[in-house]
């Protein structure tokens, strides 16, 4: 048995180069990824950073050398794999990125057949057991790699433009910033293709050229601190709204008109609604940190709103087993069930574009949205004792809820306030997020009974 690797993580794997990740291991992570799901035939990706292209190499020769046939997209998304692994009916698929983590590390998303999410349970423990063992033997015969770039590309995009109505579109001029990160290529394959159907849209790129040394920063859209290069741009272009993506673009980002970010859960709030008019009575899958706002929009709609835990393998999962046509995160995940069940950063810019051009500016189709349930969005409390800390706010406000929920960390219904806490799986690090009932007031002050009690 060899040592344990520390590059496995919940659902995927990531870590520093050098220390958790090398191009042996991820030539041992690429034998062991066949030989535990039987593949035949996976689909491989990259992402910008430097290190991808090595990386993704030493994965493909581990493919091929336990005889499995490497169909190749070279620089792509996250979601471009997700897709494409479905669409050549693969065994599974490998996409080499670390998103939106430090420039010194890289890491591996994997699905399983389907697309389907990998987890302890559907085959990312035995994964990890046989590339602790490193005990493959020789290479097997009829291993075999083909470039598919061109065609996965295009049937993604044919797939990715079908969720919207280009007849409806309206000139509308957007910032798209890329981060430097894989967005900028695809991008450009979905508006030329736009621009073929007629789609009167016009774009200002910024920061589009994919490169790994991320001159601009890291592409995290989700931290305050990146937000205002594509807020200043926005407001300079006079553009209708900006869109901003994390570094393998599964994850998008608005700002309106005005410049101003666009929290999470409303732009849940607004795809779900979009679904609920094409598909009547359809399920909407949400997670837990943040649900009045979304709740209240399905309920509206004559929709059904389920929760499920927070993170892409449980949210897929939870689609699946309900049925739904879509799933949103605060985080700005956004998953749909005519896209493999999986989330895609693409799709959800181009139906708020269709959206924007329907029914006005975005600002103004969320300021009701967010006077009626405002939210103080995620915030992290680095603490030396997490358990002692939520000990501490369950005595003091647990006997005064209306309603406890477990379903990921813990949830109080305080009436007129709710709040989530969650605790991070790898730091010392409790996230909370609360919500009131159009009570902006109210909601500064439990942010600061909060903040006193786990400190």
């Amino acid at each position: 048995m060899g040592a344990a690797l520390t590059c496995f993580k919940a659902y995927d794997i990531r870590g520093r180069l050098g220390v958790d990740l090398d191009d042996g291991i991820a030539t041992r992570v690429g034998r062991a990824f066949a030989r535990a799901l039987g593949a035949q035939r996976v689909v491989l990706g990259r992402d910008c950073r430097a290190s991808s292209e090595a990386l993704e190499r030493a994965v493909a020769e581990a493919l091929m050398a336990e005889g499995a046939e490497v169909l190749d997209l070279g620089l792509s998304g996250t979601e471009e794999m997700y897709f494409a692994t479905s669409h050549f009916d693969a065994d599974g698929g490998i996409c080499v990125t670390a998103s939106h983590n430090p420039r010194d590390y890289n890491g591996m998303k994997m699905v399983r057949a389907g697309s389907a999410p990998l987890d302890a349970a559907t085959g990312l423990a035995r994964i990890r057991a046989l590339a602790e063992a490193d005990d493959f033997g020789p290479a097997r015969a009829g291993g075999s790699r083909r470039d598919v770039a061109a065609e996965a590309r295009a049937a993604y995009v044919a797939r990715v433009l079908s969720f919207v109505d280009i007849a409806a579109l309206r000139p509308l001029k957007i910032v798209v910033n890329a981060g430097n990160g894989a967005a900028g290529p695809t991008f450009d394959a979905l508006a030329a293709a736009l621009g073929a159907a007629g789609a009167p849209l016009s774009f200002v790129r910024m920061h589009h050229a994919p490169d790994g040394r991320f001159p601009h920063g890291i592409p995290n859209p989700l931290l305050p601190e990146n937000q205002p290069p594509t807020a200043e741009r926005v407001r300079a272009e006079g553009a209708d709204l900006g869109v901003a993506w994390d570094g393998d673009f599964d994850r998008c980002f608005f700002f309106d008109h005005a410049g101003e970010f666009l929290p999470g859960e409303y732009v849940v709030g607004l795809l779900a609604e979009m679904f609920l008019a094409r598909h009547p009575r359809a399920t909407i899958i949400h997670d837990p940190r943040v649900i009045w706002n979304t709740r209240d929009v399905v309920a509206r709609a004559g929709g059904n709103a389920v929760a499920s835990r927070t993170g892409h393998a449980f949210i897929k999962q939870a689609m699946r087993d309900h049925g739904a046509i879509y799933g949103g995160e605060m985080s700005a995940h956004h998953y749909f069930r005519d896209f493999c069940h999986c989330d895609s950063g693409m799709i959800p810019w181009l139906m708020i574009a269709e959206l924007v051009s329907r029914k006005g500016a975005l600002r103004d189709l969320v300021a009701a949205r967010r006077a009626a349930f405002p939210s103080s969005g995620e915030i992290n409390f680095t603490l030396p004792d997490v358990p002692a800390a939520v000990a501490r706010v369950r005595a003091a406000l647990e006997p005064d809820a209306s309603g406890v929920d477990e379903t990921d960390g813990l949830c109080l219904d305080m009436g007129d306030w709710r709040f989530n806490l969650r605790a991070s799986n790898t730091e010392p690090v409790l996230r909370l997020n609360v919500e009131t009932r159009g009570e902006t007031g109210l909601l500064g002050e439990c942010v600061a009974r909060l903040r006193a009690l786990l400190r």
